[in-house]
């Protein structure tokens, strides 16, 4: 008799999971229930930037994301779940139908965060996190009125290059001092400011949000900083961070970390044996990570896992290198990009005009590369990459020598 599996969420770490067991699992043992809240199959949320720009959603669908003509999969859409009763070893979906399980699987993901500032859910807020709501800011996207994005990192780029591309006249407010300070450094934040600027997003960094303000029509018309100043915007884009999915916890006496997310261990499992998480969605000894990477890291070991594969490696600290170009500007970071080792050297290149930034971050006493930052120019990258946790091969300067001129 097959046993059941359901997965709880059908993003792209979910879709991963269920491709990975499908795989592996050569008998057909499992019979896989998806529940996911969505009313559409998995799609890459990496790429809504494609879909802001004009991109039919169909594009982004994920490979077999329908899962059509696999009779060992079942795929419910507009099929959230509410509760899981871990005594009847079942979850509860809105529509009141319960499914049974074997295994379960919470790949619940992230919703964004929204600072609650008041005039925060003011007709003309939006967030960015799902086709739907891509689809909502393409449809109030006016040409040449000013928009507004609160947060500047990855996400908040991101929003703010679709915006320009919409025709918006877009600038970007964000807390820290410089943009995505999460990955670069003071130097490179600095550089990916002044060419964002360039290309016609102006960043306001180190000032945070005090409010929303509305026009006598009840909209958004305004917002203003916390040092008061006051910026023109017919539409605002919180991109401030997510939290992690994890409502179903409670109902179920599953622990959750300090910070959220269904606390597992280095395998992904909670303390019910029959209950795991992965993504957004999983406080991995205690931590969240907000990246698909690590969420794939994630399924492959849990399907390993339920397969009874050669499980691998546990989870450990995962690879959070990024090689990215936002707005068309190209930036990269990996290692330790804010050289955190202790008896950690920096080496810095930076080109007089200030659009290309590089740095090295080297143990001092043996050359091994810890980690670096790249902006502007990401050429060097991939040598770089290959190089972390070794002795660098020659002078730093000829290894950025690599980087266009």
């Amino acid at each position: 008799m097959r046993r059941v599996l359901v997965v709880v969420g059908h993003g792209m770490v979910g879709h991963r999971l269920v491709r990975e067991v499908r795989a592996r699992d050569r008998d057909g043992a499992w019979r896989i229930v998806v529940l996911a809240e969505e009313p559409r199959p998995a799609y890459d949320r990496i790429r809504l930037s494609a879909y802001a720009r004009g991109a039919d959603a169909a594009e982004l669908s994920l490979e077999g994301a329908s899962f059509a003509g696999d009779g060992h999969v079942e795929l419910g859409l507009s099929r959230p779940a509410v509760r899981i009763d871990r005594e009847a070893g079942a979850v509860v979906c809105a529509d009141g139908s319960a499914t049974g399980y074997d295994a379960l699987v919470l790949a619940t993901g992230a919703r964004p965060f929204v600072p609650p500032v008041p005039g925060h859910d003011l007709p003309g807020c939006h967030v960015y996190r799902t086709l739907d709501d891509v689809a909502a800011i393409r449809a109030a996207a006016r040409p040449g009125r000013p928009a507004v994005v609160v947060g500047g990192g990855l996400l908040g780029l991101e929003a703010a290059g679709a915006l320009a591309a919409l025709g918006m006249e877009t600038q970007v407010v964000e807390a820290a001092p410089w943009l995505m300070a999460v990955q670069l450094d003071e130097g490179g934040g600095e550089v990916l400011g002044r060419l964002v600027d360039g290309l016609g997003v102006r960043p306001r960094c180190g000032v945070g949000l005090r409010s929303v303000d509305p026009g006598p029509d009840g909209r958004v018309r305004s917002v203003t900083l916390a040092d008061g100043e006051v910026l023109d915007a017919r539409l605002v884009v919180f991109s401030t961070g997510v939290r992690p999915r994890d409502e179903l916890a409670a109902g179920a006496d599953l622990a959750t970390g300090e910070r959220g997310g269904f606390l597992v261990d280095a395998r992904c499992r909670t303390a019910d044996p029959r209950i795991r998480a992965v993504g957004d969605c999983a406080a991995v000894d205690g931590r969240c990570h907000g990246l698909v990477g690590p969420g794939y890291r994630m399924a492959e070991l849990v399907a390993r896992d339920l397969t009874g594969d050669d499980p691998g490696p546990a989870f450990t600290d995962p690879d959070l290198s990024t090689k990215l170009k936002l707005l068309g500007v190209e930036v990269g970071s990996f290692g330790d990009a804010h050289a955190r080792t202790a008896g950690a050297l920096e080496f810095i290149r930076t080109d007089r005009g200030g659009s290309r930034y590089a740095k090295l971050v080297l143990d001092a006493s043996t050359g091994t590369l810890l980690g670096g930052v790249l902006a502007g120019d990401t050429t060097a990258y991939a040598t770089l990459r290959t190089l972390l946790g070794r002795p660098l091969p020659g002078p730093p300067d000829l290894l950025l020598a690599t980087t266009r001129p």
